[in-house]
């Protein structure tokens, strides 16, 4: 469903503090911006926020870099961001929000960045086989994200889609990497301190299984 304009959002983002409005000023400096040795992890398409406004606000010696692409659902993730430290008391330090495309990653992010983990939740499944290369799991964008993961840098992935799982499976073996955790139940898995998204809850309630892996860059 195509979310509605929110005329009030891209003004309110470049009046935020942690909203980015050029991210590409920063590639290869992102250590220096945060101005701090702490491990950066990246959420690629971060939607309202809710899985970032949690993650972000209870783990301050870790540093985010949350991704999406509409100024409508990043006005929202950042209300929910703003939300979440209002009731810990916290300012929000730690949390660096701005619009890209992911499948051009690599404009503002290199090598020298050295992200730790990368969280992709509920992606876009493009189930069609002339799109399936547009997968923020395909093995081509697997390769763009192995030019900054760590080494040992780990990748969290959720889904509900089953083709898509699978398939994501054959992507992470042709890009090198290694499975280290998987589960076809999440919610019914022995896999602790899992943050619901709101994609998750809905479908959850609508019965569907949510799968889960964590991949790690050999």
């Amino acid at each position: 469903m195509r979310m509605r304009k929110k005329p009030w959002a891209r003004s309110e983002l470049e009046c935020c503090d942690f909203f980015v409005i050029n991210p590409k000023e920063y590639k290869g400096k992102w250590k220096e911006f945060f101005g701090n040795d702490k491990p950066i992890y990246l959420e690629l398409g971060c939607g309202k926020g809710t899985f970032m406004a949690v993650h972000g606000s209870e783990n301050p010696d870790i540093n985010y870099i949350a991704i999406d692409i509409k100024d409508e659902v990043l006005g929202l993730a950042k209300r929910n961001i703003e939300k979440a430290y209002e009731e810990k008391n916290r300012k929000v330090d730690n949390v660096r929000l701005m619009a890209q495309e992911i499948g051009l990653i690599s404009e503002i992010l290199s090598k020298e960045d050295v992200i730790s983990r990368i969280y992709i939740n509920f992606c876009n499944p493009w189930p069609k086989e002339k799109h399936k290369k547009r997968r923020l799991t395909h093995t081509r964008q697997l390769e763009q994200y192995k030019t900054f993961l760590k080494s040992d840098g780990e990748i969290y992935f959720k889904t509900d889609d089953d083709e898509l799982f699978e398939e994501s499976l054959e992507y992470f073996n042709e890009a090198g990497f290694r499975i280290k955790y998987i589960t076809y139940d999440l919610h019914n898995s022995d896999f602790e301190g899992n943050v619901q998204t709101e994609h998750e809850r809905m479908f959850s309630e609508q019965g569907i299984k949510i799968k889960f892996l964590i991949a790690v860059k050999s």
